[in-house]
């Protein structure tokens, strides 16, 4: 076997570009694999990582203390057989004011915990020490946030004063800040907390069986809320999931094209190479060697294509993780993410097997071959193939040139199915991507209602600037500005609903233009007090639905209100109402930003420095695109471009070999008075049929494969996407994606078939 790296060596190096076809293919095709599963399996791997490590509670529950006593909860989780528990810890919650202090503002739980430790639940001390007396307090906060309020005091609505000792971290969310068990009973604790795991967490009915041992001896109604750990996961992991239904319909795509390809390109070799095999027999080769040499001229491109390949895709998978891992609900999971040890080793192990396997079946023809038909053979198609399509061909009104070149992909009907199956894909890969691009452009214009967001409240010096103007004088200010067409302002507090034991946010809007570039799903605006729209995420999550009837509470405050629209919103927490039940529920809020619509011509950043020379105390921000729409769009076009150059070099590849497996019949027809000009159109014209072809059968495939991933983009995010969004197939569409399968074919031929028609009669027939 030592004369098989040689001549595979050899043979690499004489075959330049069908080596540099295979390499760029397998480089490609790799990356977007990189990238899909990668992205697949950071959208739950980190969070699992993260949540196992703290011992994170799989279900957090409240119990009414008036109820059940502590006692009779500790004796329920001993007898429920759970795998541990932790508490009761004495909760309450409290409201306090954004102008008492900036640490701990809003809607807050406080739980009094003797320590970070215990058997579930296991809190992240980052930042100074546990509060181990009355008046003191640790605040939840991620590690990345500034520990320099350690010392500083929180004054409490019920006049008791808590210094900040320490900040800890858990990603379950229990608490918003932690005290000393003997402080609770000043805060006037409304509820018990107890966390639990199971030995079974495996589902969302399971763990409600599981706390339903729990309570079955408890007195009725004494458990008030709970929340799973799952329910968590799906908020940290839903943008990436969105993410990971598109990237894995184009990594499959990649694999299938780069199969494809590489069993083009090889058998192409072998056909090309029948004269090589026979010099390699006749040398004395034996046929498990000929099959070696052209399975190791394969190898060698894609070993390097895929290391290369591996290598973009790490690269390009970073900005991905960092982009959705990154907000409230990912915690610190975006500094842990990254592409995992097993995604590189299927890229790397994988991709080179799949090249290897799709290359053995037409290398085996190599084995079969005797040395004296090998050498023998010529390079013309055999006698008798297609003849009858290409003679009917011939006797149709087209120019000579053009039904020669329409008769030629059926000369070699396997490489021309394999260069249509590259085409085919190409084609449905651009479709998809077209689908994908146009609705989340209309995604992105759904918030295009206002131009200029003006904040009430400035951060300047790490401190916070506030207006010195009322909030109607700043209205009426910023509605007299040059260029203001609307104005309306919005205000947000933190409130709580029966049945739950996270906070939700509760806005109330006030002006001209109440929808703020909302998209109602389903139901209608509200019209007036008691009636709130909620985002598709909230309703999903509560299980509630449009016309259902909801408690919101605000300290002692508490508002009746039903749900009577679904917007198309992905925030989990957001209630919407208008200002009469905003200000029932929250006395003396103000609003803490106003969008003004401008007229048409006006300019944003000109407006933005007028209302900024209103009052020390505004921050004008100019809106700007979705930066969520501009990444899927950029990497779909991306990743359609990438595999479009890959089937146009499927093509291209195709046009060489037959090109070479038909120079007599080239150098025939010149002599006979053929113009370079005609044999380039006669080669377009015959990658032109396949194009064509794959038009016809890759735009339904790319709108097949849009129907499935979009629903499962949407659902990912838990919204609903309204027809506006997703009919997106018109004729005028429809008509240039039919034209993208000529395109690719053209594009990959044109090239190789100008090549063809500046060969001389010499050069065509000089094998001959």
């Amino acid at each position: 076997m030592r004369a098989v790296w040689p001549a595979a060596r050899a043979a690499v190096r004489r075959r330049r570009l069908q080596t540099l076809v295979i390499w760029l293919v397998t480089l490609t095709s790799t990356g977007a694999i990189v990238v899909a599963l990668g992205l697949v399996d950071s959208a739950s791997a980190p969070f699992d990582r993260a949540f196992a490590k703290e011992h994170g509670p799989h279900v957090v529950a409240a119990f009414d203390p008036a109820k059940v006593s502590d006692a009779q909860l500790r004796q329920a989780a001993r007898r429920s057989g759970a795998e541990a528990a932790a508490g009761p810890f004495a909760q309450a919650a409290v409201d306090i004011p954004a102008d008492a202090n900036r640490e701990l503002t809003g809607a807050v739980t406080i739980v009094g915990r003797p320590g970070p430790g215990g058997p579930v639940d296991r809190v992240d001390l980052w930042a100074g020490r546990w509060a181990d007396r009355p008046g003191e307090v640790v605040l939840n906060r991620q590690p990345d946030w500034s520990a320099d309020a350690l010392g500083k005091r929180i004054r409490l609505p019920s006049g008791t004063v808590l210094t900040i000792v320490g900040y800890g971290y858990e990603m379950s969310r229990t608490a918003d800040a932690w005290v000393a068990p003997a402080q609770m009973a000043a805060l006037r604790p409304t509820a018990t907390q107890m966390l639990f795991r199971f030995t079974d967490a495996s589902s969302q009915s399971r763990l409600r069986a599981e706390l339903s041992t729990v309570t079955s001896e408890l007195p009725k109604d004494a458990l008030t809320a709970s929340q799973t750990y799952l329910t968590l996961k799906e908020q940290i992991g839903a943008t990436a999931r969105a993410y990971a239904q598109y990237l894995m319909a184009f990594g499959f795509l990649g694999v299938v094209v780069a199969v494809l390809i590489v069993a083009n390109v090889v058998s192409g070799a072998v056909i090309s190479g029948f004269r090589h095999i026979g010099i390699l027999k006749a040398l004395g080769f034996t046929p498990g060697q000929v099959v070696a040499v052209y399975l190791t001229m394969v190898s060698v491109p894609a070993v390097v294509g895929c290391a290369l390949g591996t290598l973009v895709g790490n690269v390009l998978a970073r900005p991905f993780l960092r982009f959705v891992f990154t907000g409230p609900d990912a915690g610190m999971l975006h500094r842990s993410v990254g592409i995992a040890p097993w995604v590189n080793a299927v890229a790397l192990l994988g991709m080179p097997a799949v090249c290897v396997a799709a290359a053995l079946v037409p290398a085996s023809r190599a084995h079969r071959l005797s040395a004296a038909r090998a050498i023998s053979a010529g390079t013309a198609p055999r006698a008798g193939r297609a003849l009858g399509l290409q003679r009917a061909l011939a006797g149709t009104r087209l120019p000579r040139s053009v039904s020669l070149g329409a008769g030629l992909p059926f000369a070699r009907p396997g490489r021309s199915g394999l260069t249509l199956a590259a085409v085919v894909l190409g084609v449905a890969t651009v479709t998809f991507a077209t689908g994908l691009a146009t609705t989340m452009t209309r995604f992105g214009e759904t918030g295009d209602d206002y131009d200029v967001t003006v904040y009430a409240g400035r951060v300047s010096h790490g401190r916070i600037v506030e207006p010195e103007h009322g909030d109607r004088r700043l209205d009426a200010m910023l509605r007299a500005l040059p260029g203001a067409s609307k104005v309306t302002a919005r205000g947000d507090v933190e409130a709580l609903i029966a049945g739950s034991v996270q906070p939700v946010m509760f806005e109330g809007r006030r002006g001209d233009l109440p929808r703020l570039g909302d998209v109602l799903t389903e139901g209608r605006w509200n019209h007036g007090s008691g009636e709130v729209v909620a985002s598709s995420a909230f309703l999903r999550r509560h299980g509630l639905r449009v016309g259902d009837r909801l408690v919101v509470a605000k300290g002692d405050r508490r508002e009746r209100v039903t749900v009577v629209g679904e917007t198309m919103e992905t925030d989990g927490r957001l209630l919407v109402g208008d200002w009469p039940t905003f200000t029932a529920l929250a006395p003396g809020e103000k609003p803490i930003s106003y969008h003004v619509k401008l007229r048409d011509g006006a300019d944003p950043a000109g407006y933005a420095r007028a209302a900024r020379a209103l009052d020390p105390g505004l921050d004008p921000v100019v809106n700007g695109p979705n930066s969520s729409v501009e990444t899927i769009i950029g990497s779909a076009t991306l990743l359609t471009v990438m595999l479009a150059v890959v089937a146009a070099l499927g093509v291209f590849n195709t046009v060489v070999l037959n090109t070479r497996d038909r120079r007599r019949d080239l150098g025939m027809l010149k002599s006979i008075g053929m113009t370079p000009r005609q044999v380039t159109v006669m080669t377009v014209t015959s990658m032109g049929v396949l194009g064509v072809i794959g038009s016809l059968l890759g735009v339904p495939l790319g709108i097949a494969g849009y129907d499935l991933v979009m629903p499962r983009m949407a659902n990912a995010v838990d919204i609903v996407l309204p027809s506006s969004l997703t009919d997106v197939w018109r004729a005028g569409v429809l008509t240039l994606l039919a034209l993208s399968g000529l395109a690719i074919a053209v594009l990959g031929a044109y090239l190789p078939a100008r090549g063809a028609a500046r060969l001389t009669v010499a050069e065509a027939l000089h094998n001959e």
